[in-house]
Parts: C-alpha cells; structure tokens; sequence
C-alpha cells in the first residue's frame, strides 16, 4: 500500500468514496500486550471526529480501574460541557471472570456475557454509535459462552457506518474471516520475560 493506495481496486460498482465511508471490522489478536491500547488508539481518533463512542468490557473486572477509562470518561465530560469532540460510553460487561474469580457460577458468567452481546446487538441494529470496543470480547466467544455465527451475522449485517473493533486472543476463525483489518501482535520481548513485573503507566 504505498502512501496509503490500494494494491488493486475491487470491481464491485462502488466509488472511491463509497468505498472509504464503509463501516470497518477491526480484529486485533495475538498473544502480546498492545491489543487494547491500539483498539482505545483509534477510538481517540474516532473521538476527535465527533462520533458516538461506545466501549464494552468483556473481562476485566468491574472493579479494575484502567487508565483508559478514567481518560474516555473525562473525554466524554468534556464533550457534555463544551460539544468538543463526541459522546462516550463505558460499560463493563462482567465480574471479571478471567483474572480473578467472582461470585457466581460459569453459567451465570455466560448468561452475563450473552446480556452484554444482546445490549451491542440492539444498539448495532438501532446505529447507536459510530464507533463500538468491544474489549476482550475473543474470550467469550471462544469459551462457546456466545454464539460466533450469531455475532458474524449481526455484525456483517450491522447498517450505517458503524466502525467495530474487537480484542483478544485466539479470535476465532469466522470472526477474522468476515473483518476487514486483522491485526496480530507477536512477543519479541517482554518485561516479564525478565521477571519484571507490570508496572503503572505501562500496564494500567
């Protein structure tokens, strides 16, 4: 893609523009640290635009403060007090059931997981936002605690331009399929591989 052209330019009658104003899948897997921080990444751009941001945790903990959400949230008061850039919202879809074990079973833990995919659904289906993290949102789906089809279906068939980005490891095969833009991240090195252990302002 040299400065930023297409290779080639499909034969499917759309324009240029067109083209460029579809909604966009984002994929980002891969066993490194980095998925998230490129997700919120593009959201600040998404936010600079002025587009409705939507963000939707899917396993980190209710509890677990992360510097990306103190920042959106102080993002989203702004827009409220002076209209600059866009709305926000932050939802926490879970009790944090991959790090630390909350009360509950694991059925409760999937039926709050399909909750949350049934409230993006809606909101995908009725073009709430322009700009939807679905953070760490590979997890349920590879634990067969959601419907992968399911979730391609509606979000093949989302209308509007609405821009979607997903994270986590081992995504599954249909969902890469079907995005748009597939992003792996690979360890070359890492802190912990020296016994360091995460650190504010690098981790959270």
């Amino acid at each position: 893609m040299p400065q930023g052209k297409p290779d080639t330019v499909p034969d499917d009658g759309l324009s240029t523009r067109q083209r460029r104003n579809r909604g966009v899948l984002a994929v980002h897997t891969g066993e490194m640290k980095g998925k998230s921080t490129a997700a919120f990444g593009m959201a600040l751009r998404a936010w600079n635009q002025g587009w409705s941001i939507g963000v939707f945790q899917f396993v980190k903990s209710a509890k677990w403060r992360v510097g990306e959400e103190a920042a959106f949230r102080a993002l989203g008061e702004l827009h409220e007090r002076t209209g600059q850039g866009g709305p926000v919202e932050w939802h926490k879809m879970g009790e944090g059931w991959s790090w630390a074990r909350k009360a509950g079973t694991e059925q409760d833990h999937a039926a709050r997981a399909r909750d949350g995919w049934a409230e993006i659904s809606r909101r995908l289906a009725e073009q709430r936002h322009d700009f939807y993290v679905l953070d760490e949102f590979s997890y349920p789906l590879r634990w067969g605690w959601i419907d992968v089809d399911e979730v391609v279906a509606a979000l093949r068939q989302r209308p509007g331009r609405q821009h979607v980005v997903i994270t986590g490891r081992d995504a599954p095969a249909a969902l890469v399929e079907v995005a748009d833009l597939v992003v792996e991240m690979t360890k070359v090195k890492h802190p912990m591989d020296a016994g360091q252990k995460g650190q504010r302002g690098i981790e959270w």
